[in-house]
């Protein structure tokens, strides 16, 4: 067979293989969201089911044939074109997965299934002894993954490697250890500063219908397209891109707490902007998919925190917030932003602040990899937890749900995951200097509700590239550099150091 024909009928394979993978992200996402708790246990075997089908479409043989075909052809001599780009990297799935027995694949989705109904359960009722059995299942499942797939030094690399490829704990360790070095004095200086900010107005009444309205139209405005998406609730909040035009993102509202539900949608509306950004004509094959979860987590954190905390954003968001919500009629814009962007060691991950938030998640990359390594068994873990809480970030939590039940990520499997939206801050405050850089007046854009130059520069640089460039090559093309924690720290301490008057 020709090349030119092979690679037709490997992006055919790839095409179908991505559809069945939608058919099981939409059962997850149901299940997340509408799916009645009865339904769980068919609910299990359906996803088993799906994730067989789509192990055995990545693993055929066929796959294999048809890329021995191709490499190596003039095909692929550029080896950044989308032709050789798609071949690369199903390559890599492909050598990937065919590690992996389809049984164990199976079976880790169905266990997946109950356990984050378990999950959230034993959340619920702050109980992790309702829970302990189903993680201790998930993590002999993962370290059975992880000897199937190998790995060089850590067993914890080869599951890191699946949201960030090429990536190593040994490679994170330095990065992890400079930002607990320079961050935990600078929390310390903020909490010692005389100024402070007045947080109760944060915690007045804010009904939670106008909250979900409100978020709906902030998430538009910045460029979410509710025609191809949509915003519901769930208890842990989360983006998932179904297909091109249907992308799904997920809130979860306090009505005497208002981050939680608005900066929760800007979130995961940076995680929609990136998925309703790439390119639909390579749909189904690398070209159309995110360049890694590092790169991923950077699209959500920059909507978040570089754009959703700025001054600028609620120059032009603030009139319309107390409109949509009367108890903030009588606060003051600068007390408003001083509130929104309060430095304070917290016990939750999500509704941490910018300077602390990366201590949340070294606490957790510690912890998971004790997990793998059977260094820490999976009953000790609430008292390992609070322990590293006490440590690190100077708060003890008082319950499980406040400590090692908050996140949903073990429940679902994903181990490995959490370093991602570390490595996402260092990115997003590359990208976001780069864009300031090469877009003057950024800023005025924000003021005038504007968003659509930063919008497009992302497209460009980022969304339309796929996996062209792993997460390193990509901030090289984009910003210059690699990805580097200097432009994050430099600009939480200016921030900061402004705000808390140091």
């Amino acid at each position: 067979m020709q090349p030119e024909a092979a690679y037709i009928d490997l992006l055919c394979l790839s095409r179908e293989r991505t559809v069945l993978a939608a058919c099981a992200d939409l059962l997850e996402w149901d299940e997340e969201t509408y799916m009645p708790p009865g339904g769980v246990e068919v609910r299990s075997q359906q996803r088993a089911l799906l994730a067989g089908l789509v192990h055995e479409r990545t693993t055929s043989p066929r796959c294999g044939e048809l890329l021995g075909e191709i490499e190596g052809s003039s095909l692929v001599s550029d080896p950044l074109s989308p032709a050789a780009v798609n071949v690369r990297e199903l390559r890599r799935d492909y050598e990937r997965a065919t590690r992996l027995p389809r049984t164990l694949v199976e079976e880790t989705a169905r266990t997946s299934a109950l356990a984050q109904q378990e999950w959230a359960a034993a959340r619920k009722a702050s109980d992790y002894s309702r829970f302990e059995p189903w993680l201790a299942k998930m993590v002999a499942l993962k370290r059975a993954a992880a000897e199937a797939i190998g790995y060089a030094e850590s067993p914890y690399d080869a599951l890191l490697d699946e949201w960030e490829a090429g990536a190593t704990s040994a490679e994170l360790d330095p990065l992890f250890a400079v930002l607990r070095r320079d961050l935990v004095p600078l929390a310390a200086a903020l909490a010692a500063a005389p100024r402070k900010p007045d947080t109760s107005l944060l915690r007045r009444h804010f009904p939670v219908d106008r909250q979900r309205a409100w978020g709906k139209e902030v998430a538009a405005a910045v460029g979410f397209d509710f025609h191809r998406g949509r915003l519901d609730d769930s208890v842990h909040p989360f983006c998932m891109g179904i297909a091109p035009g249907d992308c799904r993102l997920t809130a979860r509202y306090q009505d005497h707490y208002f981050p939680d539900g608005l900066f929760g949608v800007l979130h995961e509306a940076g995680h929609g902007l990136y998925e309703q950004g790439l390119d639909p004509e390579h749909y189904g094959t690398p070209m159309g998919q995110a360049a890694s979860l590092g790169i991923h987590e950077s699209q959500s954190r920059l909507w978040e925190n570089l754009v959703g905390r700025s001054l600028p954003f609620w120059e032009h968001f603030f009139p319309a917030a107390q409109e949509a919500f009367p108890d903030l009629a009588d606060v003051a814009l600068d007390d408003f932003f001083f509130a929104v962007n309060q430095v304070s060691p917290s016990l939750n991950r999500v509704q941490a602040d910018e300077v602390t938030y990366n201590l949340h998640v070294l606490v957790r990359f510690d912890l998971e990899r004790a997990l793998l390594a059977g260094d820490l068994p999976t009953a000790e873990l609430p008292e390992a937890w609070n322990r590293a809480y006490t440590e690190v970030l100077g708060v003890t939590p008082a319950n499980d749900a406040e400590g090692c039940l908050q996140d949903v990520h073990w429940s679902a499997g994903l181990f490995g995951y959490f370093p991602t939206y570390t490595l996402g801050n260092v990115c997003a405050a590359q990208l976001f200097a780069a864009a300031e850089a090469a877009l003057p007046g950024l800023s005025d854009d924000f003021r005038e509700g504007r968003f659509e130059r930063l919008l497009g520069w992302l497209r460009d640089q980022v969304h339309r590239q796929g996996r062209r460039h792993r997460s390193a090559g990509l901030l090289r093309q984009a910003t210059g550099a690699p990805p580097a924690p200097g432009p994050l720290l430099a600009r939480l301490h200016a921030k900061y150091g402004d705000l808390y008057g140091l």
